[in-house]
């Protein structure tokens, strides 16, 4: 039993990790959010690209 809690709180955490790790690349790129290390992710230079192109 206590092996079958460990198993599903594992899971649980690596999908809350992946899912808030998701949104915050969202909240980046639209410029909601920033950690002041876009350079890492790479979210600054897509959305400055996306500015150059003048997409309409």
């Amino acid at each position: 039993m206590a092996k079958g809690i460990k198993t599903l709180w594992g899971s649980l955490t690596i999908f809350f990790a992946g899912l808030w790790l998701v949104v915050r690349i969202i909240f980046e790129y639209f410029g909601i959010i920033s950690d002041g290390n876009d350079r890492t992710t790479g979210i600054k230079d897509l959305r400055e690209e996306y500015k150059k192109a003048n997409y309409k």
